[in-house]
């Protein structure tokens, strides 16, 4: 069954909040300019962020997909997620989504969506996070708890 009820509720798909924040923050940039970041550093910066952010998200996903269970907050959970990234961060597919934002910003020298990430980041929490954790508990009871209790929100 996959009606909204029996999802976590998020507010709005996560990577449409982070694309804001960057959307926002090219749009300051043309009001409001600010120093950037030499290139070269940068590069190094906003590529690195990027790569990392590639790896985690695909190895939860990989590690998702092998417990049978969806990625997509929008379709209900079917299995509690322990090991691999999740491991050591119960959130590591939004772990690599800032990552990702933050490297496009650093990249594409969008020193306002860097700023605009902080309140993103909150929206993410709060938005998406808290609901996807009150699901989570609310359907994977004491098993689910047990996890919170053990491995970090981030890292």
């Amino acid at each position: 069954m996959s009606s909204r009820a029996d999802t976590a509720g998020v507010i709005a798909p996560p990577p449409l909040i982070m694309a804001a924040a960057l959307l926002g923050g090219w749009l300051l940039g043309l009001v409001l300019p600010v120093p950037s970041l030499p290139r070269p550093l940068a590069g190094w910066i906003g590529s690195g962020a990027i790569l990392l952010a590639f790896a985690l998200a695909g190895a939860a996903v990989l590690t998702m997909r092998r417990a049978g269970t969806h990625v997509d907050p929008y379709h209900p959970s079917t299995a509690l997620v322990r090991s691999g990234p999740f491991a050591v961060s119960r959130n590591p597919i939004y772990l690599a989504l800032i990552l990702l934002s933050l490297g496009i910003a650093v990249l594409l020298d969008l020193a306002w969506g860097v700023l605009l990430l902080i309140p993103a980041v909150l929206v993410l929490r709060f938005g998406v996070i808290a609901r996807e954790e009150a699901y989570l508990e609310r359907i994977f009871g004491d098993a689910y708890r047990d996890y919170r209790s053990a491995v970090r929100r981030w890292i």
